[in-house]
């Protein structure tokens, strides 16, 4: 692994934890739009790898009490289905998938795994659909937008591998 990669982890890591004041509570969960914009730019940027930065940011985030619990099964997901997407079509629309992970994958187990755990009346399936949903929705359609941005403004972008 080579330091680029590891400066692009820690950065993108970092800044989803300092974005982290920016939060809408619903029900038991926060929601955190610019989180999901972080990983649709750096699932574009990084590939897989940015599902490491997307959990030190919910590491964070969880720690210093800004973030759920419902951070670690809300995050990965969108940044792992972006990267995947993007390998597949090297387009910059993989962006606008995010929520592909993050709604079907991350709210489904934070509605069948976590949630029940924690509190007797457990928020519905639907209810973590929909707050996980008017998260990443934005954030997604935001990251698209900065990546289309860096690639006008012929920012030199790094991809590992290529």
């Amino acid at each position: 692994m080579n330091s680029r990669l590891l400066t692009y982890i820690a950065v993108f890591g970092a800044l989803g934890a300092a974005l982290g004041w920016i939060s809408i509570p619903v029900g038991p969960t926060k929601v955190f739009p610019l989180q999901h914009t972080i990983n649709a730019v750096s699932g574009i940027l990084m590939g897989p790898w940015a599902v490491i930065s997307s959990l030190i940011a919910a590491t964070v985030r969880f720690s210093t009490g800004t973030g759920s619990i419902y951070a670690f099964p809300g995050s990965p997901f969108g940044a792992l289905v972006v990267s995947l997407l993007y390998r597949l079509t090297k387009k910059d629309l993989a962006a606008l998938t995010e929520p592909l992970g993050t709604v079907g994958i991350g709210a489904t187990l934070s509605a069948l795994l976590i949630a029940p755990f924690i509190t007797e009346s457990a928020p519905t399936l639907w209810f973590f659909w929909t707050a996980f949903a008017a998260s990443c929705i934005p954030g997604a359609v935001l990251g698209y937008f900065i990546l289309k941005i860096l690639r006008r403004s012929n920012v030199e972008l790094y991809r590992p591998g290529e």
